[in-house]
């Protein structure tokens, strides 16, 4: 069972980091070894596609990396065990987050420079792959940040959304006993809100965590507080994630800026709860915080809001004037992705075994991607260091 005090502490103190898997990104190898080299790096909360074997291979990472704590505390890294909260997202209407590029490899001509080839971050386009003789998008490795659709030279790439079926999803999701829902909303759609809110709330009171995910627009922080009158009380934590850019991190430096921009405003609406950036962030998000004053010195203590009096055990939210945390996304997947393509290649080279390579197996890329998990986890958990 999650210990209910390591990550709901990062957020007291203003140190929390949430690994965004995506949404709808399927490709459970991937998932499973990004889970463990983050849980080992010392994230404090896994969010992943509301997909029971997306679920389940999160999972089985959460449970290798309880088996290596003493390992990762041996080699430098501040891992005790604890296992960070395992979150599922779900939407209530349409959202880039919840859609995947289709196109057919048949209509494209063989003089094509194949630009969407190149461009696409998770490497899900692919032509004449001589493993599973196929040539298109590898659906369950798309996550929809939408960049191949500009580049294609003759407009042949296109879309395919999935918006949450209440009745139908929340049961086979919220059975599977996850630690937190995150719920992407936009304005305007207090409605839509409302009837998923209903078809997950007999489950609402076992959670440890709700967010909810909304990018900007007229009237949003009205929007929000509409929101929060919908759903209180609650007896977990509350995080208002602020989607600054999706998908967009691993672009270049600049793209946090929306983000922060963003969490700046949502600060400023002193709603009950924590605010945590998503959308853009990235290496330079942490600096931008710090050379701003948004993120809590250390040692500094929370201010009481609503909700304690229903869960004793949540801690104080962060002060408004203070980021509680970052959750990273495109860019804390792509760093890791030198490692996972090296997986993937032994997986070919190994043809007589159909068994797949894990990360945990290959002793030198298991360490090498906690590495590189922790020179991003630790960015943000430096400062209750000082």
């Amino acid at each position: 069972m999650t210990d209910l005090f390591a990550p709901l502490q990062s957020l007291k103190q203003g140190d929390w980091f949430k690994l965004i898997c995506g949404a709808s990104f399927q490709h459970l190898p991937a998932v499973r070894s990004l889970t463990l080299a983050y849980t080992l790096a010392g994230a404090d909360c896994i969010d992943v596609a509301a997909d029971p074997a997306v679920i389940a291979a999160a999972q089985a990472g959460l449970q290798v990396a309880k088996s290596l704590a003493k390992d990762a505390q041996k080699r430098g890294f501040d891992y005790k065990g604890n296992s960070p909260f395992l979150m599922v997202s779900l939407n209530d209407g349409e959202d880039p987050h919840f859609r995947k590029a289709e196109f057919n490899p048949t209509e494209c001509p063989t003089d094509c420079p194949r630009p969407c080839e190149r461009i696409c971050p998770a490497q899900a386009i692919v032509f004449n792959n001589i493993k599973e003789d196929f040539s298109g998008v590898v659906s369950e490795k798309c996550y929809g940040c939408g960049r191949c659709i500009p580049v294609c030279p003759y407009d042949r790439i296109y879309t395919s959304s999935t918006v949450t079926t209440p009745g139908a999803i929340a049961p086979l999701v919220m059975s599977t006993g996850v630690d937190a829902v995150e719920i992407h909303t936009q304005v305007g759609r207090l409605a839509e809100f409302e009837q998923l809110w209903q078809a997950i709330s007999p489950w609402v009171d076992q959670l440890k965590l709700l967010a909810i995910s909304c990018p900007d627009g007229e009237g949003m922080t009205d929007y929000l507080r509409a929101l929060y009158d919908l759903i209180a009380p609650l007896k977990g934590a509350l995080i208002w994630q602020t989607d600054g850019r999706p998908m967009s991190g691993d672009i270049g430096d600049g793209t946090t800026i929306a983000a922060v921009k963003l969490g700046q405003k949502v600060l400023a609406a002193k709603l009950p709860g924590y605010v945590q950036l998503a959308g853009g962030t990235n290496s330079y998000t942490v600096a931008k915080l710090k050379a701003m004053g948004l993120l809590k010195e250390a040692g500094g203590q929370g201010v009481g809001g609503r909700g304690e009096e229903f869960f004793p055990l949540l801690p104080a939210p962060c002060p408004p004037s203070s980021i509680a945390g970052v959750a990273y996304g495109s860019y804390a997947r792509v760093l890791l992705s030198p490692i996972l393509e090296q997986l993937e290649n032994k997986e070919v080279s190994n043809t007589n075994v159909k068994a797949t390579v894990r990360l945990e197996e290959d002793d030198i890329l298991l360490w090498q991607a906690v590495e590189l998990a922790h020179s991003l986890v630790s960015q943000i958990k430096s400062q209750q260091e000082r």
